[in-house]
């Protein structure tokens, strides 16, 4: 939400600085995230000055164009060549002098230098205003008034504003701090306690006059539940136009378009006071009839962006005799919204219920600055008053007179909150004694009204407009926050219940293997566990059917929780191709959420996705790209670090991967890992190759042992390797070799490497050369060359009676 700082310093007399005003606000609670400058003309008219034409005559090279000299207020005039047609000798003009940053209408800045133009020096620029960005004329120069004196800053002439912009991330709860002055009422009793006495100025309506009554509406409403107040008055003889200046920077310093005088006036008010309202052009309304109701489910009704909508039964709308003119406190109607031809007004103001409009939002995924506030709560309390504020806001701005009565429909009058504050929960919850008449003045700075004062505490009465102020501990909390968190003394013991965790439960797990992937050159990521539905359709193992979907989804791409740690990450790593970051490392350790008939399944992962190139290039490390042994070696170093050792590989027989291996551990699978299919990639615009892991969390935390590590001391007795040369068949895997070999020699193998692969014209055709080295060792003594050699021996000949193996 944005806060302009002039328009806050309308309610309140204060001279603070932007910066001590935010850490004032976000000590209370109203989070200010970032302030920005805002500047109704960009650049503030620096070095733009008043100039007097000397002299004005026709450029000797060119037709089009005239030499003048100019008074600046410098010693000496200087030379400029101007191109508009109404420049003149005696004319009092803006000048643009060297250096001058200028900006178009696209923002883009450029530099008033000194240069020639036909030949003939030019040392500036006479401005139109468009140039100057304070109008959308170029058929000349500005003139100014003939009374100016040269040299003086433009900008102490043309009324132009500088204002400081508080961007506050405001939490759902505080609905009273929707609007600007919502946070100057806060901002007031924090003022109070740093006795800085502050008063709020509350913009008067008592001049609120009717003019006569010769046009009155006949309003009902058939659903006091769903809109408990409504009010509504008629303007005519109106005349729309763009708004004056001041109004349209109070809008566009907080990040709004103008539109016209009378649009503009509601989205004011609303700004200002929190209060949505809505004008419907009077002569559209047929039977001069408003009526507040649902319709029948499918009734179509077109909205203001020209959309075609499908309205539910529980909708609430605002009709005319005979049709809908507006999705109640969501949208209007295109049918009878405030155009250039509007003569007569309906201004409408009231209270919805806010469940009611929260629904009605999330179900035609509208989400405007009305059904911000509605569904959230606004002040019932307010809605005349702010109906009164606005329609003198239009009067002043587009003409017209106030022709009927206030129609205010308020059946059950909404009663304040009462509650009782006792000082010793107040005592216990702060964990500090706050003195009673701290309390007090708190309580008033917030217009906490004091109903009763007893020994054990206070019946308060809590004001309409904070309706999340409903209990005693809430009462604690704003007392808190406008004293201030900061205030309260640490005490000298701290208690706390935290109970030791195990070094093998999931959470110091997952810092493990993250410390692991960190120390290897991965970043973790968090993405979204929802998603676009219609990502399932990419991957053939996902089900629709078994897709867990939102009831109040936040749109159409976040509705679905997902199936898959995969799609989230390409997206990751497409956003990041996309902004030159090639050699990505990443992982995430999250959740997949399934529906079974009627049971819902959450399962745990930790996703690995590697793309680019292993390393960054440099003159003495050519780039080399990842490779699936690179990647291969990742995973398993997890699986190592996790003490997971004794698993079984097999061919991956996902559809994600092109190739990919799954790896076991008694009998439950752990990883499937390998490279993804570039069909699936091509979706997401990666034209790369991407590695990606799926490790099944769950199995691994079970699989994970509970002992502690032993370790061995290093052998005395040297080891011994040996090497083979083997001629194979292609189709022989090298893990066929190593099992092999551990099953002939058990008790002094100890490691197997294959360390070269060669294939070529050289070989027979269907075969490929393996060099594989076995490393053999005794822990109690040297082995001999006889032991080594027998060893060899049974090896080379297993390797030729079950691999058709021959030594080369």
């Amino acid at each position: 939400m944005n806060i302009s700082y002039n328009w806050l310093k309308q309610f309140l007399n204060i001279d603070w600085k932007a910066n001590d005003t935010a850490e004032l606000l976000t000590d209370l609670g109203l989070e200010v995230e970032g302030i920005s400058s805002y500047e109704t003309v960009k650049g503030g008219l620096k070095g733009i000055v008043v100039g007097h034409v000397l002299t004005c005559e026709q450029h000797p090279n060119a037709d089009r164009l005239k030499l003048t000299t100019v008074d600046i207020g410098l010693e000496k005039p200087v030379q400029i060549v101007c191109g508009a047609p109404n420049v003149a000798k005696g004319q009092k003009v803006p000048v643009a002098t060297i250096g001058t940053t200028l900006y178009t209408k696209e923002g883009e800045a450029w530099t008033i230098k000194k240069g020639k133009i036909r030949g003939e020096e030019s040392h500036g620029m006479i401005c139109a205003e468009d140039e100057l960005g304070l109008g959308e004329s170029h058929d000349g120069i500005m003139v100014l008034e003939d009374t100016l004196v040269p040299g003086t800053p433009f900008a102490e002439i043309v009324e132009i504003e500088n204002d400081e912009v508080f961007e506050i991330g405001l939490t759902p709860n505080r609905a009273d701090a929707m609007s600007h002055y919502g946070v100057a009422r806060d901002l007031k009793a924090g003022l109070k306690q740093k006795e800085v006495v502050k008063e709020l100025i509350t913009p008067s309506t008592s001049h609120f006059n009717i003019t006569d009554r010769s046009l009155k509406m006949d309003v009902s409403v058939e659903d006091n539940t769903l809109a408990p107040r409504y009010c509504g008055v008629t303007l005519s003889n109106l005349i729309i136009q763009p708004s004056p200046n001041w109004l349209k920077n109070r809008l566009k310093a907080i990040g709004l378009n103008p539109v016209n005088n009378v649009v503009d006036a509601t989205n004011y008010v609303l700004h200002e006071m929190g209060q949505p309202l809505h004008a419907f052009d009077a002569d559209r309304i047929l039977g001069k009839k408003i009526v507040v109701k649902t319709l029948p489910k499918g009734t179509k009704f077109m909205t203001l962006d020209g959309i075609e909508r499908e309205l539910h039964e529980e909708d609430l709308m605002i009709c005319d005799a005979e049709k809908p003119m507006c999705i109640a406190g969501v949208f209007g109607g295109i049918n009878t919204g405030v155009t250039e031809n509007t003569k007569s007004i309906f201004l409408e103001s009231a209270y919805f219920d806010p469940v009611s409009i929260r629904k009605t939002a999330k179900r035609h995924g509208l989400n405007t600055d009305a059904s911000f506030r509605f569904e959230r709560g606004i002040d019932i309390e307010n809605v005349e008053y702010s109906l009164k504020r606005a329609a003198l806001l239009i009067k002043e701005i587009a003409g017209g007179d106030i022709t009927s009565d206030i129609v205010d429909l308020y059946p059950h009058k909404k009663d304040d909150y009462q509650v009782f504050l006792t000082f010793d929960k107040i005592d216990h919850l702060i964990g500090q004694k706050i003195p009673r008449d701290t309390i007090k003045s708190i309580l008033a700075s917030l217009e906490i009204k004091v109903k009763n004062v007893t020994e054990s505490g206070m019946g308060l009465v809590i004001p309409s407009y904070r309706v999340d102020v409903q209990r005693e501990v809430d009462v604690i909390e704003e007392i808190l926050r406008v004293y201030g968190y900061n205030n309260i003394a640490f005490g000298d013991k701290l208690n706390a219940s935290i109970a030791p965790i195990s070094k093998y439960e999931d959470y110091n797990l997952q810092v493990i293997i993250g410390d692991l992937l960190a120390s290897r050159g991965f970043y973790e990521i968090m993405t979204n566990s929802l998603t676009s539905p219609d990502y399932i359709d990419l991957i053939k193992e996902l089900n629709k059917d078994d897709s867990v979907s939102m009831l109040n989804p936040l749109s159409a791409d976040l509705s679905a929780l997902r199936q898959s740690m995969l799609l989230n990450g390409l997206e990751t790593i497409s956003y990041n191709i996309n902004r030159k970051n090639r050699n990505l490392r990443f992982f995430e350790f999250g959740k997949t959420y399934h529906k079974y008939a009627d049971r819902y399944v959450e399962n745990k992962h930790l996703s690995l996705m590697v793309t680019g190139n292993r390393n960054e290039t440099g003159w003495a490390s050519p780039a080399k790209p990842t490779d699936f042994f690179f990647f291969k070696s990742v995973v398993e170093n997890i699986l190592n670090r996790l003490g997971i050792p004794e698993r079984t590989q097999t061919p991956a027989e996902s559809s994600l991967f092109s190739e990919g291996l799954t790896l076991t551990a008694k009998k439950k699978k752990i990883v499937d890992f390998g490279v993804i299919n570039k069909s699936l990639i091509k979706h997401f615009d990666i034209k790369q190759e991407v590695f990606y892991a799926d490790f099944n969390w769950d199995n691994i935390i079970e699989l994970v042992p509970k002992s502690e590590i032993i370790f061995k001391p290093i052998p005395k007795y040297p080891e011994v390797k040996r090497d083979f040369a083997l001629l194979i068949n292609e189709n022989v895997a090298f893990k066929q070799i190593h099992d092999i070999a551990f099953q002939t020699e058990r008790k002094l193998l100890k490691k197997v490497n294959l360390f070269d692969v060669y294939t070529g014209d050289k070989l027979p055709e269907g075969k490929k050369s393996y060099a594989v080295s076995f490393t053999l060792l005794d822990e109690n003594k040297t082995l001999t060359d006889k032991q080594i050699d027998k060893i060899m021996s049974k090896l080379q000949q297993k390797y030729e009676t079950e691999l058709g193996a021959e030594l080369r």
